[in-house]
């Protein structure tokens, strides 16, 4: 009689670095995500869909939520880093504005339910939270930094606007979640522009603190 596979700690292939098995064993949960509901994402079904014994999966995870934890962290990164990437391309600091709001607005699409379907789940949000701050002030500082150069002003002068403007965004993407449709994105985003653009006029003639 044919025996049916059984889990192991060592994946096809050989033994695996521990930071590229950590990963595959992210990359099943997020599959598990993709096929069916977070209460799906169990221990039992994660090391079962990665091949693996359930004491490897502890050994890099101390609990279901510990897990749920670390694949956000590990998706919220990916994504900022590639919403960075395309900021940073931009020729000009409008045009950074208009990339970022874009980009969060596909972002939302693409992804907006799997991070809050995640985030509910979780008890790790303080933390969670607190690496959202951290984000979030790296992208202030990159948009006042160029706001400076472009517009020719001091960056403290720039920089409560210039968070002021990147905070709207939340905004604008509580209004798309409310109807994720192409024709809602480009109304949102046309309307967040026409903010920041009068925003950053009235910012290079020094006119921001008057109005």
């Amino acid at each position: 009689m044919r025996r049916m596979a059984q889990p192991t700690d060592e994946p096809a292939g050989g033994r695996l670095p521990r930071p590229e098995r950590r990963e595959l064993l992210l990359d099943a949960a997020i599959a598990l995500l993709a096929d069916g509901p977070i209460e799906a994402v169990t221990m039992d079904a994660v090391a079962e869909r990665a091949g693996v014994s359930r004491p490897l999966l502890y050994k890099h995870f101390t609990s279901r939520d510990d897990l749920l934890g670390a694949v956000y962290k590990r998706e919220a990164t990916a994504l900022h880093r590639r919403m960075a990437r395309e900021v940073a391309a931009a020729p000009s600091l409008e045009e950074m504005f208009r990339v970022l709001v874009r980009a969060a607005l596909r972002a939302s699409a693409e992804r907006g339910p799997l991070f809050s379907r995640l985030r509910n789940a979780g008890e790790w949000n303080r933390e969670v939270a607190r690496e959202q701050r951290t984000r979030d002030g790296v992208t202030a500082r990159a948009f006042t930094q160029r706001a400076a150069g472009e517009l020719g002003i001091e960056p403290t002068e720039a920089a409560m606007t210039i968070r002021l403007l990147l905070g709207l965004i939340d905004q604008v993407l509580g209004h798309y979640r409310s109807q994720r449709t192409d024709a809602r994105a480009r109304l949102l985003e046309d309307a967040y522009m026409t903010i920041v653009t009068a925003t950053l006029a009235a910012l290079g003639e020094g006119r921001v603190d008057e109005t």
